[in-house]
């Protein structure tokens, strides 16, 4: 019998996080909506991630650029965290495929590798349109692979991603499976992407209420970076590979964000599979709130939750400190 994914909902939202969410609909919404999906444009996309260095990460983290892999990585070390644990989180940062970087996602991996105890690798693959998805893909399984032959144990590593980065963080995995790799301990999604036909975001009750997201125009993004590709292809969309043999597995979706639609059918078809999963619904939330942590308790909550499943699944011991 296939087993059941776990359903928490997480009640409760404060007025910063519905601030945050109303100044989107009203600022971030509208722009994305119009912003050309253009060879030319896209080559600005990169900026994003120039642009945050303003983005600092809290005192007492610290920052060790990687080299050795075919893509940029660093390792971060959040307050407190020793700099000789042999647990890890390796980490794909979101982006639509095509933007952020290393510097968008520090401040929230640093808060990430404090909850969880533990430095995490965060891995600035390779982007469409320049490179293929199949690059993309493989940067993250190589990124993988490089702890282990560093002599990190397979049980002591959970992959992790956010949106783009949450599509990677399963399928990274089932690539490293077929190339007869150990799995990890577990897999973290915040608001991953998981199912490449957005019709079934379209017609989604959130679709007319994401303040962030206008499902239409991910179309753009799946012609962009899959061209031609087979929507129900097992190598291209988690939702319809083999899942079997997958790690436990936390995803954290927000309550009124349009890729609500891909983490229930995600966990429905990990349950399929015989995957424990865990799916925790975040009332109010939109895409990966967890980055707005500074302005929302619920992102800070939302990131203990992390860091206690990290450690959960590699057996490391508890931490008293908060995120």
């Amino acid at each position: 019998m296939p087993i059941k994914p776990t359903v928490e909902e997480r009640p409760g939202c404060g007025w910063p996080a519905r601030l945050a969410a109303r100044a989107s609909r009203w600022l971030l919404r509208p722009l994305v909506s119009r912003l050309p999906w253009t060879p030319f444009t896209l080559r600005f996309a990169p900026l994003l991630d120039l642009g945050a260095a303003l983005l600092v990460p809290p005192r007492g983290t610290r920052v060790t650029k990687v080299r050795g892999l075919g893509c940029g990585a660093e390792w971060v070390r959040g307050p407190g965290v020793p700099a000789g644990s042999r647990k890890a989180i390796v980490y794909y940062h979101g982006g639509g495929f095509v933007a952020c970087g290393l510097r968008t996602h520090r401040r929230m991996i640093a808060r990430i590798s404090q909850a969880a105890g533990m430095p995490v690798l965060s891995v600035a693959y390779r982007m469409p349109p320049r490179v293929t998805i199949d690059t993309s893909i493989r940067d993250c399984v190589d990124a993988y692979r490089w702890l282990l032959d560093l002599g990190y144990a397979a049980d002591d590593i959970v992959v992790g991603g956010d949106s783009a980065g949450g599509y990677l963080a399963f399928m990274a995995p089932l690539y490293a499976l077929r190339d007869g790799l150990p799995r990890p301990a577990g897999i973290v999604a915040l608001s991953p992407f998981t199912d490449l036909d957005i019709d079934t975001k379209v017609v989604h009750a959130n679709a007319a209420i994401d303040p962030f997201i206008p499902a239409p125009r991910m179309w753009d993004m799946v012609r962009t970076c899959f061209p031609g590709a087979d929507y129900t292809d097992p190598w291209l969309s988690p939702v319809h590979a083999d899942l079997r043999g997958l790690p436990p597995t936390l995803v954290q979706a927000g309550s009124i964000e349009v890729l609500l639609a891909d983490a229930e059918l995600l966990a429905e078809r990990l349950g399929a599979a015989d995957v424990p999963c865990t799916l925790q619904i975040w009332e109010g939330q939109m895409h990966v709130f967890q980055i707005f942590a500074d302005v929302s308790r619920e992102g800070l909550a939302a990131i203990r939750e992390i860091g206690a499943f990290a450690r959960r699944v590699t057996g490391a011991p508890a931490r008293q400190e908060a995120a």
